[in-house]
């Protein structure tokens, strides 16, 4: 689950009624006006989530969200069917305010707040209403927002099938209990989903059947996914292993959840400012789970993942690079000096075509790693309004 970004004087939809997506800002005084009808507040706490209007009008809506709560919260838009993520603002502490500017089109939608970050969130029904306002575009623009989102749409669907291909062959041999070889396709497999994170993270029903860590488990949920079989592979201390049926049922379980993913993502249509947003959210997965060594407790294979994150955030920036040069050509020069400056450190600590493992990697070094994703992450913020002019 992760962010997104603001108005769109231009922006192209693939497929009817596609989205004009969201973006993710700190909080200013020019993503919204205050007074109009498209600016809204939010107040999150332990037990309310109050949007001060029900309704707005299609448009670039502005959702300025305080945490009046002594937890962390999350503030999400979803879908009619309340499992699509429109957009969302994460890791809101106690007292702090962040801002979610959303192009959104007529429709039904849901809103929410999760304190504590967990469980359903406090929902309430949210109406998008048909406006007047519509995004404009030169023809020049046009053509780069074309490019790009051909392009993306093109590398999305090539890791996706590449993921489902790869998990295959993992499912196979872990089933097969050739435990050595399943360790080694592990983390070759997992960059596939990791490069596309953000984008198979919008199924607010599949992430969290492949992908949750058992520390995120909520009370009741049945822990399935990549992270339950790296546990029975890389087993801690006291553990029981799985039978094979047990390792036939969780191997069976990923591989139909891969499949509706790489049936659902066929069916995608993107947005420049969703391509700029999905790259800042992959790198705030590093920042909030690579970096830490929080991803991959058991294997340590943090680095792969972290190198892949790297590898969906890059392309999504060199996508719309050309827009941005346009726009802000000195952001462009920013980026693209500072992704190479944290690929140069991930090439540090390389071990043949891999990586070292993580648990390996001394904490001044991860402080390294660390530094090199907040000097990214700050620009980084900024490619969304540089996209959208």
């Amino acid at each position: 689950m992760r962010e997104s970004r603001t108005r769109l004087p231009f922006l192209v939809a693939l497929g009817a009624g596609a989205l004009l997506l969201s973006a993710c800002t700190e909080s200013t005084s020019s993503a919204g006006d205050a007074g109009s009808p498209r600016s809204l507040s939010v107040s999150s706490s332990a037990e309310s989530c109050d949007v001060s209007a029900g309704t707005a009008p299609a448009g670039t809506l502005t959702f300025d969200v305080t945490n009046d709560g002594d937890e962390v919260t999350e503030f999400y838009l979803l879908g009619d069917d309340g499992l699509r993520i429109v957009a969302e603002v994460e890791n809101i502490g106690p007292g702090l305010s962040r801002q979610l500017v959303v192009n959104a089109p007529a429709g039904d939608y849901f809103t929410a707040c999760k304190p504590g970050m967990s469980g359903d969130g406090i929902r309430a029904a949210f109406t998008v209403t048909p406006s007047d306002e519509e995004p404009t575009v030169s023809a020049d623009t046009q053509a780069l927002v074309d490019a790009a989102v051909k392009n993306y749409s093109a590398y999305v669907q090539d890791q996706s099938d590449q993921l489902l291909a790869a998990t295959e062959e993992f499912v196979k041999v872990y089933r097969a209990g050739a435990d050595d070889r399943a360790r080694a396709l592990y983390p070759e497999a997992r960059v596939h989903w990791e490069r596309i994170e953000t984008v198979a993270e919008s199924f607010g029903d599949l992430d969290p059947k492949m992908d949750a860590r058992e520390a995120d488990l909520e009370p009741g949920q049945k822990w399935t996914g990549w992270h339950r079989i790296e546990k029975d592979l890389w087993p801690p201390a006291r553990y029981t292993a799985l039978t094979t049926k047990q390792r036939a049922a969780f191997a069976d379980d990923l591989l139909a959840n891969t499949r509706t993913l790489d049936e659902r993502i066929g069916k995608l249509s993107f947005t420049v400012d969703q391509i700029a947003n999905g790259s800042r959210g992959l790198l705030e997965e590093v920042a909030t789970g690579k970096v830490t060594g929080e991803e991959e407790i058991w294997s340590h294979t943090d680095l792969w993942d972290f190198q892949a994150n790297v590898d969906g955030a890059r392309v999504g920036f060199e996508g719309v690079k050309p827009i941005v040069e346009q726009n802000d050509p000195a952001l462009a020069t920013q980026l693209t000096e500072r992704f190479a400056a944290l690929q140069k450190l991930l090439d540090s600590h390389r071990d043949g075509d891999g990586f070292v493992f993580y648990d390996t990697v001394a904490t001044p070094e991860r402080k390294q790693l660390s530094d090199a994703v907040n000097a990214l992450s700050e620009p980084l913020s900024r490619l969304t309004a540089a996209v959208l002019g």
